[in-house]
């Protein structure tokens, strides 16, 4: 199919997506946006990005949040992605609120905006309750633990290595590590962790170099898209990992390879949630002829 489609080309630290608005008609209809948004994604051949964000009405927030990754596949939840989509509404009066109410695949989010002068600055997301539960996030622990997948040892084609999981609406796999992360072959260890039968659902991969108790770097595989800029649920997930773990404070500045995040972890005792805090960029808008 030929299709002519409207899109904004955004990006949030290096992290980038084709953004369609959907809010008044279905641009893509449901039974294609698996090969329309995975052809729109391909590098060098189409508009290239880490993913394409559908913006929809919802019947329970004020807008509707969908993303596809790059190979195709529906993510459940995106904190680069979500900070675009908050930053496009509002841009292109959708919904022009400087806190807004954004649907999920699994729950609704709180989005505030800094405006300065009409224009979006910062946004900081609600990224909710975080979980530990192996059930909960996918995962199964190798040491047979069913209530939290910490520093449990999976094997990496005979090489163990400590990771620590925890989901915050989608799945993330986290190593605090003292190699740097310069050093670290993503190309190898990425793909092999995402699909590592510990993870049924496959897994975002992230290994951290801890500066401070305030103050980490972070190296990204992001599932169904591999290397990214960054990805800011898994920033908030390895900020909730290392507060978890006791290495980490509540309030977190974080260095991914396209720019930083503030995470701010809340402990309610008995459960851990956290907010994250960056900035989102348009690109650019265009239209175009797509075939899928």
């Amino acid at each position: 199919m030929i299709k002519e489609i409207e899109f904004t080309k955004m990006h949030a630290l290096g992290n980038d997506y084709v953004v369609i608005n959907e809010t008044e008609t279905i641009i893509i209809p449901e039974e294609d946006k698996f090969n329309a948004s995975k052809t729109l994604s391909e590098r060098r051949f189409n508009v290239g990005a880490d993913g394409v964000i559908y913006a929809q009405k919802s019947d329970k927030a004020d807008v509707r949040f969908r993303i596809f990754n790059s190979d195709g596949s529906e993510a459940e939840m995106c904190g680069n992605g979500i900070r675009c989509l908050a930053k496009y509404v509002y841009d292109n009066n959708i919904v022009k609120k400087e806190t807004m109410s954004i649907e999920t695949m699994e729950d609704v989010k709180e989005a505030r905006l800094t405006v300065v002068d009409n224009e979006v600055t910062s946004i900081e997301i609600d990224m909710g309750k975080a979980y530990f539960k192996p059930e909960e996030i996918p995962a199964i622990a190798p040491s047979g633990n069913t209530e939290e997948f910490i520093n449990e040892e999976i094997d990496v084609e005979g090489e163990k290595i400590i990771m620590t999981s925890v989901s915050v609406g989608n799945p993330h796999a986290i190593c605090f590590t003292d190699v740097n992360i310069d050093d670290i072959d993503l190309d190898f260890y990425g793909p092999r962790i995402e699909h590592h039968e510990a993870f049924p659902a496959r897994v975002n991969v992230h290994f951290v170099n801890i500066e401070s108790p305030d103050e980490i770097d972070i190296l990204t595989w992001e599932r169904g898209a591999g290397f990214t800029f960054a990805c800011g649920t898994g920033t908030t997930s390895c900020v909730l990992a290392g507060y978890k773990l006791g290495l980490l404070n509540q309030k977190v500045h974080a260095h991914l390879s396209g720019g930083e995040l503030d995470i701010t972890v809340t402990d309610h005792n008995d459960y851990l949630t956290a907010t994250m805090k960056g900035k989102a960029v348009t690109v650019y808008e265009a239209k175009m002829e797509v075939e899928y």
